[in-house]
């Protein structure tokens, strides 16, 4: 089912410029189209596209000269989207994702059958994120389903913190890219792996082993 063709404001737009809006509204119309939008998160620009539109997944992994095999995380609205690309969740990954998100964990879940092996490079899993920033939380919510969220520069080449930086990377492969301004360079989102128990921290970064042990009482490899 395809998601209604008109453009609900989801509350997290609401405090943003009108030109920024006027891009995410934009970002949307072109998600839905099947085409490929850069835009702003809490950590980097992202390169985006409806994940379940397989030549639009096809072509950002194009834009970015990245492996197929290799996957690429998706990013969520919020909690309500996790049903649509994980199944299986244990308690554990249901309460490390209500208590930290929006922000920066991203946790590797069992996908659903609706995520296509082009987007978990053949893996069964999936990593996952529900980002604490206004402009993707806007794209996933106006489309009505998760988008990629795959750094957006040429594989090998730092990641781009300005639309500027995308701009010259990327040049015009890119239908849109969203100036949501320069992001600040802070730690990348902590990865762990929730799918089997112990839970196992894949990569630290914003959120803390001692955090993550906190919030959740079993064990959890470092």
């Amino acid at each position: 089912m395809q998601p209604s063709s008109v453009f609900r404001v989801p509350q997290s737009m609401s405090g943003m410029s009108a030109p920024l809006l006027k891009q995410v509204e934009r970002g949307v119309s072109l998600l839905r189209e099947g085409r490929v939008v850069a835009y702003p998160t809490d950590t980097l620009y992202g390169l985006g596209a409806d994940f379940a539109c397989l030549p639009a997944v096809q072509r950002v992994l194009e834009i970015k000269g990245r492996p197929q095999e290799m996957g690429m995380p998706l990013l969520l609205s919020d909690f309500s989207q996790l049903p649509i690309v994980a199944e299986g969740l244990s308690e554990a990954a249901l309460l490390l994702a209500e208590r930290f998100w929006p922000g920066a964990l991203t946790l590797v879940v069992r996908r659903s059958a609706r995520v296509p092996d082009m987007v978990t490079g053949g893996r069964d899993t999936v990593a996952v994120r529900a980002p604490a920033h206004p402009v993707p939380i806007a794209l996933a919510s106006g489309l009505g389903r998760p988008i990629t969220g795959t750094s957006a520069n040429n594989t090998g080449q730092p990641p781009a913190t300005t639309a500027q930086e995308v701009v010259r990377q990327l040049d015009k492969r890119v239908d849109l890219v969203i100036d949501g301004g320069p992001l600040p360079i802070g730690l990348a989102s902590t990865i762990v792996d929730a799918t089997g128990e112990p839970l196992k921290v894949l990569r630290l970064g914003a959120i803390s082993l001692e955090a993550l042990r906190a919030a959740y009482p079993g064990h959890i490899e470092g």
